[in-house]
């Protein structure tokens, strides 16, 4: 776990914990003590108790086998008890879901709330994906809790079974920007009752153009509420949204959390490619890695997910494409087949990007590179979750130098170079950049799957992944182009469907 960071507590009442608590006197302790007070020895809390999750949540988590708080629970949760705003920025995979329902589902079950019907709780998502993970895991925390029910509200759904579970009691209320204001002019959901407004990736909500929803439900909600925003990237835009919605918020910036072993998470690498031919086969071989469990291929366009998920199907891989394009039904069979380990590999565009938490996805291959540098952040999250190891793979030919430059400046690092013995590209950059000592090639062990690269003649099937990709360019395909929107105040791309 990395070093706990110490938070200022100021004079604020702690919410649904009673000032005669023990609990809440350990967390005062731990919180505002000094590092060099030989009273009260400083040291990382071991369970949800210490940092004021008490009974019963503690039999819930306990049997969904989560007994160990991770470091942005450790750190959010104390502060979000307090009654305070919050904004933080933690990486994908490291609990935060829980770093904000669990706070705000102890709030409701401590104390009544204000007489009358609509949630006391409202979560923001970008995605009906992380909308519908967050609604699973707050039916999950609230299990066998008398009266605490969560309702989902996304687009893509019947309005007529939407109104049916917003008409009936509940306490806690996800949803999507623009389901929600849709249902808000229908005058179907009363948010007079909010005590506590959460923003989850924020910053993909301001990229898909949501600024003015979030404002308008904002807007409708009272004004003596808590209001919570987590972010992957804290942009500009991310903390103008802050400063206009959030009340002198306390600050946290969460690194991520290592693997169980001790080496970072998500093992980063960069496989050059010399043309779309080249790209298809280098596929075909890292999709036959031994080490490999569950992967999710990253395309820039709904139709090249379509036509390469249809050529790995061709080549005996059981494949599914996950798009904006397709309706719910369709993107909830393709969700559930990964789960249960009946799909072995998704390919998609960035609407996975959000949301998806399956701990047998291995790895994550980069087919296309992403346009924007924060995507690739999210992207590559989808492995390594809670403590365990992935790959991330990125294929990179000429044409991507630039955009792959623009991500090392935005994680802060050179993503290492490798290659996989007998699929080497001829093309490579001039400068010099980061090897791992062995010319570029993968080597067994040191973090690495085994076994990967290490299969030749494998993907050499001709013309593979040609036909998705016709040797172009994302815009001649039909693909969207142009630049990221400025970081101005509040100016969007066109809305996505939600």
């Amino acid at each position: 776990m990395p070093p706990f960071r110490r938070t200022s507590v100021p004079g604020r009442d702690w919410a649904g914990i009673a000032a005669d608590d023990p609990h809440r006197a350990v967390i005062e302790r731990g919180l505002a003590g000094s590092l060099t007070d030989p009273e009260f020895p400083m040291t990382a809390p071991t369970s949800f108790a210490d940092i004021g999750i008490q009974s019963p949540f503690d039999v819930t988590l306990s049997r969904l086998d989560i007994t160990e708080p991770t470091a942005v629970q450790i750190e959010a949760i104390p502060v979000l008890l307090q009654g305070r705003d919050l904004i933080a920025s933690a990486p994908t995979g490291t609990g935060k879901t829980a770093a904000f329902l669990l706070p705000a589902l102890h709030r409701v079950a401590s104390s009544p709330g204000r007489p009358g019907r609509g949630p006391r709780v409202l979560v923001l998502a970008p995605t009906r994906e992380l909308a519908q993970q967050v609604a699973k895991s707050a039916q999950a925390f609230s299990r066998g809790l008398p009266r605490l029910s969560t309702v989902c509200v996304t687009g893509g759904e019947s309005y007529f079974a939407q109104n049916r579970r917003l008409a009936a009691p509940h306490e806690v209320l996800v949803a999507t920007p623009g389901r929600l204001i849709d249902q808000l002019d229908q005058g179907r959901v009363d948010l007079s009752r909010v005590e506590v407004l959460v923003l989850d990736e924020a910053d993909r909500m301001l990229d898909m153009g949501f600024a003015d929803d979030v404002l308008a439900i904002a807007d409708a909600l009272p004004r003596e509420r808590q209001t919570v925003c987590f972010s992957a990237t804290l942009s500009r835009g991310v903390r103008d949204l802050a400063s206009r919605l959030l009340r002198e918020p306390h600050w946290l910036d969460v690194a991520g959390q290592p693997a169980d072993n001790g080496e970072e998470a998500i093992d980063q690498h960069v496989l050059y490619v010399d043309g779309p031919e080249h790209r298809g086969r280098l596929l075909q071989a890292c999709l036959s890695d031994t080490g490999l469990g569950q992967a999710i291929v990253f395309t820039a366009t709904k139709r090249h997910a379509e036509e390469l998920a249809g050529e790995l199907i061709d080549a005996g891989i059981s494949a599914d494409a996950l798009h904006g394009d397709l309706n719910q039904r369709e993107r909830t069979r393709a969700l559930n087949r990964l789960r249960r380990g009946e799909c072995k590999v998704l390919v998609a565009t960035d609407v996975a990007a959000r949301g998806i938490d399956v701990a047998s996805v291995t790895h994550v291959i980069n087919y296309s590179l992403p346009k924007f540098a924060e995507d690739y952040v999210h992207r590559i999250g989808r492995t390594g979750r809670a403590g365990a190891s992935g790959q991330a793979l990125s294929f990179v030919g000429r044409e991507d130098l630039f955009t792959l430059r623009r991500i090392e400046h935005f994680i802060g690092r050179r993503v290492q170079v490798s290659a996989i013995e007998g699929f080497e590209a001829s093309f490579r950059p001039i400068e010099k950049r980061p090897s791992d000592g062995r010319g570029g090639a993968f080597r067994k062990g040191a973090g690495h799957k085994p076994g990967f690269g290490h299969k030749p003649g494998f993907g050499h099937k001709p013309g593979f992944g040609v036909g998705a990709a016709g040797g172009k360019r994302a815009d001649q395909r039909g693909g969207p182009r142009g630049s990221r929107p400025t970081n101005d105040r509040f100016e969007q791309r066109s809305r996505k469907a939600a």
